[in-house]
């Protein structure tokens, strides 16, 4: 039976094992944004949202991972609390954060499309963090400096800089648990 379940264009199945993994990394990606350390000179703080973005586009192929943003984004602009701190509704997409919202996605997009074309796991995973997190920051500091009106300086002190070696860390330690998931579900990347 065609329809939901199936993608006619390629003919790929949505299978039960895709579907599930992406309802999860939805929720991993929600929950994530719980998890949060204010910074007291900055309108964002950080979250683990770094590591779970990076996570799926480690896991998912593109279309999965473009799907579970799609689904995410839209569930907090119409007031869900999935975004940083369980913020939710259209504001937190206007807001200072808005950005980094639009960073998560690209830069999720971007790292599944680079999987695995980079040989060499180490290799890999420099390149996917050298991918990743410069994208989530040129959209989360570019968007920061029209909100707030910041200078360039400004946004560098309060948008990149302090989260660097966190966010480092946590892209390395995403890279390590998408590899022991890809042994455990390689059915899953799309």
């Amino acid at each position: 039976m065609e329809g939901v379940w199936t993608e006619r264009k390629r003919g790929r199945k949505w299978s039960a094992e895709r579907l599930t993994a992406m309802g999860l990394m939805a929720a991993l990606l929600s929950v994530s944004s719980y998890i949060v350390i204010p910074l007291p000179f900055t309108a964002v703080s950080i979250t683990a949202q770094t590591m779970v973005v990076n996570l799926i586009g480690m896991i998912l192929g593109p279309a999965d991972t473009a799907a579970v943003f799609l689904v995410w984004i839209g569930l907090g602009a119409v007031g869900m609390p999935v975004f940083s701190g369980g913020a939710g509704g259209l504001g937190s997409l206007l807001g200072p954060g808005g950005g980094y919202i639009a960073g998560f996605f690209a830069a999720a997009v971007l790292i599944s499309l680079f999987c695995g074309r980079v040989k060499g796991a180490g290799k890999q995973t420099l390149f996917l963090v050298g991918v990743g997190i410069p994208v989530i920051y040129l959209f989360g500091g570019t968007w920061m400096k029209i909100s707030l009106g910041l200078s360039w300086p400004a946004v560098l002190v309060q948008a990149v800089l302090p989260f660097i070696p966190l966010d480092v860390a946590k892209c390395l330690g995403a890279a390590a648990l998408a590899k022991a998931l890809r042994r455990v579900m390689p059915e899953v990347r799309g």
